[in-house]
């Protein structure tokens, strides 16, 4: 009885260990599952917007960018279904062990059962529990093997109820197998049927790229225009904080040390941590949409050679989308380039954040805003139907990168 109660607690300890396992894989496969649907929103809005760039004979660049930032998404879709699929794959392995150490169990107390219900039977006690207590010398003798005879019966019943247990308990082991088997031969089938549709956006790619090097004197010259534009933007930007942290400094009335950085207020100071705090976690510019355009530098989608600094990110959304507030803060400057759109910025403790690319503002300079307040109307462009926001953040003059503050960027 000893080895068959230390057989029990190494498997329970067992079970227990399987179980924390595959509670913390599920987290992990609702995570992946979480983050490939947001994956697939992103690819469908993309193919929205390429159909309506064709529709209307959009710009060739344009739809050259979205494709290629098609293909990257594309990848990284594929790459988060095969950890999907291999993370199923360590749950079934992980599914077959515990089923296997199941079914040893199961067998052990089959044959426990069996050879306690064999021996009772050439027992005494299965002859004749009558006989069995009369046959005692005393009453104590009596009353020790009417105790035994329950405790004998009980052990039965136990047995039996585990005997039951662990079968219901394998069965249901074996049908979540077979889900996970179904699940993971679905993710595989998505795999391939991804990976042949990426095929062929990269011919489409080609293809797109063969017809703009036929006229690559006028596409080098939309490219430089690009890149011209973004940097006046980027200057714009820089020198509405210069001045703004001017400004704020001149009204705290305290010379700074450092004329790149606010004098933050004590309740401008709780904005800033607030702020802080939030790292990771802030809301979106747009209620939805997809990054089009990461943070740092990239390579030209038709000159690999050429190499563009974003200072931002750039956000595309449906048309008549608004731009909204990531946190709570004050409108210090509104900002209109020549031949471009309006930008608003908000400040944030020491924080600002920028919204570029309105066509119609809803705010002013000097407003209090709250998180998720409207600042303004995206622009859509007539000519390709693209309808995107770029996105700064600062810290007094210091560029961040918007995708480590804002959540799942």
């Amino acid at each position: 009885m000893r080895g068959n109660k230390h057989h029990i607690v190494v498997f329970l300890f067992f079970c227990l260990f399987g179980l924390s396992f595959v509670c913390a894989q599920n987290a992990d496969q609702e995570a992946l599952e979480a983050k490939r649907e947001k994956l697939q929103k992103e690819i469908e809005q993309i193919n929205y917007l390429l159909f309506d760039q064709k529709k209307k004979k959009g710009n060739v660049i344009d739809q050259m960018e979205a494709l290629d930032n098609k293909i990257k998404v594309r990848q990284e879709l594929i790459d988060v279904t095969n950890k999907q699929s291999n993370l199923l794959n360590r749950r079934i392995n992980a599914n077959i062990k515990v089923i296997s150490g199941l079914r040893n169990e199961l067998d052990k107390l089959k044959d426990d059962y069996a050879m306690m219900i064999q021996k009772g039977y050439q027992s005494k006690i299965q002859q004749s529990k009558l006989m069995f207590l009369l046959s005692s010398d005393d009453f104590y003798q009596a009353f020790k093997r009417i105790q035994y005879i329950k405790q004998y019966t009980e052990f039965r019943r136990k047995q039996g109820e585990q005997i039951v247990v662990k079968t219901e308990e394998l069965s249901k082991l074996n049908m979540d197998l077979s889900v996970q088997q179904k699940e993971k031969d679905r993710l595989v089938a998505e795999n391939r049927k991804a990976k042949k549709a990426m095929t062929q956006e990269k011919e489409d790619h080609q293809a797109l790229l063969g017809t703009i090097r036929k006229s690559e004197t006028k596409f080098a010259a939309q490219i430089r225009d690009k890149q011209n534009q973004a940097k006046e933007i980027d200057r714009q930007i820089e020198r509405l904080i210069r001045e703004a942290i001017a400004a704020s400094n001149k009204e705290a009335g305290k010379k700074s040390d450092d004329p790149s950085k606010f004098l933050l207020t004590p309740e401008a100071a709780i904005v800033a941590n607030s702020f802080t705090a939030n790292k990771g976690r802030l809301i979106w510019p747009v209620e939805k949409g997809f990054k089009s355009q990461g943070f740092g530098v990239y390579a030209d989608a038709i000159y690999p050679g050429i190499k563009h600094q974003s200072n931002g990110v750039v956000i595309t959304t449906d048309q008549g989308a608004k731009a909204r507030a990531i946190f709570r803060g004050e409108v210090i400057a509104i900002l209109s380039i020549p031949g471009g759109n309006k930008a608003v910025q908000l400040k944030h403790g020491n924080f600002i954040s920028t919204y570029y690319n309105l066509s119609i503002l809803y705010v002013k300079k000097g407003d209090s805003v709250e998180a998720k307040e409207e600042l303004g109307e995206i622009y859509t462009n007539r000519s390709n139907g693209q309808t995107k926001l770029k996105f700064y953040l600062h810290q007094n003059t210091s560029k961040l990168n918007p995708e480590e503050w804002v959540y799942q960027l």
